[in-house]
């Protein structure tokens, strides 16, 4: 090769060499931006899934100790400290409700304020009521809440991860 042709092939590598190099990075730059969006998209999702799953855990130790303050209720002697405890209850149950019932469709948000509804109710009369009768009452908040807990299942099964 003679030495023009060689000087002048230096001259090409120096030249395209550098923008070839500055052409990957470009594309290595790129690409980490859509794997790091990628990153971000995952970890909020993955966020807001643990946030929906733990306040279903949270209305579930809410029923619960609806339904054991509303026992008391029926059978303290001081009705007064277990009807506020009892109503101290539903409130906790009732606003954990309503942040889920806020993340679902109208009849869902309707069934859960239902529910809601249901207890204070039965909270307000557990006083009066026997033991049976109030076992009795308890069939429809339950199956409400049956289906408030297959919700929340389901729900947090089909937030995309």
């Amino acid at each position: 090769m003679s030495e023009t042709a060689e000087s002048r092939l230096r001259v090409i590598t120096l030249s395209y060499f550098p923008m070839f190099i500055a052409t990957l990075s470009l594309v290595t730059s790129i690409y980490n931006g859509y794997l790091n969006s990628r990153f971000v998209d995952f970890i909020q999702r993955n966020a807001g899934r643990t946030e929906y799953l733990r306040t279903c855990k949270e209305i579930i130790d809410a029923y619960f100790q609806v339904k054991m303050r509303v026992g008391a209720v029926n059978g303290s002697g001081d009705k007064v400290s277990a009807q506020t405890e009892a109503a101290n209850a539903v409130a906790k149950f009732g606003a954990l409700g309503t942040y889920l019932a806020n993340l679902r469709d109208e009849p869902t948000r309707q069934k859960y304020t239902q529910l809601t509804v249901d207890l204070e109710k039965l909270t307000g009369d557990a006083a009066r009521l026997s033991p049976v009768e109030l076992s009795k009452r308890y069939e429809v908040p339950d199956r409400a809440f049956y289906e408030m807990n297959s919700d929340c299942i389901k729900s947090a099964k089909e937030l995309p991860l």
